[in-house]
């Protein structure tokens, strides 16, 4: 029998006003595009994506791979698994750029105990993997409209051979529509935007590794464009200090392994990578300062110049005047505990 008070209490109840719950924003749909091997970076990058997946604030629709060599998808479909996603489709680039092993990538993908594979994984080698063409075609065609983030932090191979591609199966559309339907932001780790003459003399590193690829990329890429410049990597080093305390909730970690294997440690890396990731999925926490619009242009030498003019759909971050506070959510998100912990054989632990 309802008391007289809970009588009251639902009355008042219906005579109040009622006041709905925001409603929670669509995960951002992210195609992860990384030439993982050649720098840590990357593998933070995607551990940061990860994180902010397992959080409800993206989904993870592909991941393709510019460079060259047999070791990076398997790394790859490591993370993946590590952070029970190993269905996340992995597509390489046959370039011939940077082909070779990469030390974090190898030391992981054959990483073994007792004669059985450290990490559990489906990809044994590269040559298995389907082409990034393809993967990045038939993601792309299943997202709603105006859905995908795109996430570059290694060459423009990838994107660039992208928009060049015909209709298929997949869909009836060319790459260049299919990306102008489906794409609202490319944020690209590329190019140097800083005010010392000397920096912008810097042929960056994702840029003049496939220079008529990058060219063509902001030449013709027909949305919004956010660069992360080598400035930006540089203002905010990952602390080795988090490699060593952070990651330890389990044995064997694929991201602390990696970091570990790519150089002596202790050492403190620029975090390049994860901050364009980071932009992506969430460009309004104010992390980043942005620049006007304009328009990126590269030149024979791969040396990026920014042109200012409203009408441009080019922006590049500025180096945060709270560095310590997009520090620190970079070390809590690419060290965050998976959800969905695999282990061996992709099999649930967690």
């Amino acid at each position: 029998m309802r008391s007289a008070a809970t009588s009251i209490l639902a009355a008042l109840a219906l005579l109040l006003p009622c006041t709905a719950l925001p409603a929670r924003a669509e995960p951002v749909h992210i195609v992860f595009d990384t030439d993982v091997g050649n720098d840590i970076d990357d593998a933070l990058a995607l551990a940061l994506l990860h994180a902010l997946a397992d959080r409800g604030e993206c989904d993870i629709i592909a991941v393709t791979i510019t460079k060259d060599n047999r070791y990076s998808a398997p790394f790859v479909d490591i993370v993946d698994t590590f952070y029970g996603r190993g269905e996340i489709p992995v597509g390489v680039c046959r370039s011939g750029i940077t082909p070779e092993d990469g030390s974090y990538t190898k030391a992981v993908a054959t990483a073994a105990d007792d004669g059985r594979p450290r990490y559990g994984h489906d990809l044994a080698d590269g040559a298995d993997a389907p082409g990034a063409v393809a993967v990045l075609r038939r993601a792309l065609a299943a997202q709603p409209d105006g859905s995908v983030a795109a996430v570059q932090v290694g060459f423009s191979t990838n994107l660039a051979n992208l928009l060049d591609s015909p209709a298929d199966d997949y869909s009836p559309l060319d790459g260049m529509e299919l990306v102008r339907r489906k794409v609202r932001l490319l944020s690209i780790m590329a190019g140097v935007f800083t005010s010392n003459p000397g920096d912008q003399a810097i042929g960056e590193y994702n840029v003049v590794n496939h220079l008529p690829a990058a060219r063509k990329l902001f030449d013709t890429w027909p949305t919004d464009i956010v660069a992360s410049g080598w400035e930006i990597g540089v203002a905010l080093p990952y602390p080795a200090v988090s490699i060593e305390r952070d990651y330890g909730y389990v044995p064997h970690h694929p991201i602390a392994e990696a970091y570990r294997a790519y150089q002596r440690m202790p050492y403190d890396r620029p975090t390049w990578d994860p901050t364009s990731a980071l932009y992506a999925v969430r460009p309004d926490r104010g992390y980043f300062e942005l620049s006007p619009p304009g328009r990126i242009v590269v030149d024979e030498r791969g040396h990026t110049r920014f042109e200012e003019g409203p009408a441009g759909r080019h922006r590049y971050l500025r180096v945060p005047a709270d560095g310590a506070r997009v520090l620190e959510a970079l070390q809590l998100l690419c060290s965050q505990p998976p959800r969905r912990q695999r282990g061996r054989g992709g099999a649930a632990i967690g």
